[in-house]
């Protein structure tokens, strides 16, 4: 029996050790930090999700609103309740008594959904600002009018209102987009 020499020993399990691969213990540390990471990420890219939907149901409201000023510059009124929305986009919703002569279609794609699958909210004559214009709302990705998460064509009272009652850049509160 040969006796091997204390350098050729220790040598020899660092060399076996190596050609063995991961233990279990280091492959479960990794994928707790692969899973770690990919819940930071699936995180972020969710809020930013929900951040771009709301960006784009604005980006839907203001043409929206587009369409309804240039129904209003041929009827030199807006929609009624009764014709809503639809009528930017079909022109069978047009009230009998207005000249249909006048009638395009102000809105090539129809949209009678907000980016969550809600109708939207119309009103022909405002009840939150100036009379001689109409309220339109998404009642947001909770789905319940009334809530923080709107998106409307007014601003509410307090909306971004400073200390003296006006706006932050000393304006008199002008919301997102006014009504026309």
């Amino acid at each position: 029996m040969s006796r091997t020499s204390p350098v050729s020993r220790l040598s020899r399990p660092l060399s076996a050790r190596a050609g063995r691969g991961f233990t279990l213990i280091e492959l479960l540390i990794v994928l707790a930090i692969i899973a770690a990471l990919g819940g930071l990420v699936t995180v972020a890219v969710l809020g930013r999700k929900k951040e771009a939907t709301a960006k784009f149901a604005e980006v839907d409201m203001g043409t929206i609103k587009e369409a309804m000023r240039l129904f209003f510059l041929s009827y030199e009124r807006f929609p009624t309740e009764e014709e809503g929305i639809d009528v930017l986009w079909n022109k069978e919703k047009l009230s009998p008594d207005a000249d249909a002569a006048k009638w395009k279609k102000f809105l090539e794609e129809p949209m009678p959904n907000d980016r969550w699958g809600t109708p939207w909210g119309y009103r022909q004559m405002s009840e939150h600002g100036d009379e001689d214009t109409y309220d339109l709302w998404s009642a947001g990705p909770d789905k319940q009018e009334g809530t923080d998460d709107d998106i409307k064509n007014w601003k509410d009272d307090t909306e971004g209102l400073g200390a003296d009652g006006t706006g932050p850049a000393g304006d008199s509160g002008a919301s997102k987009g006014s009504g026309g």
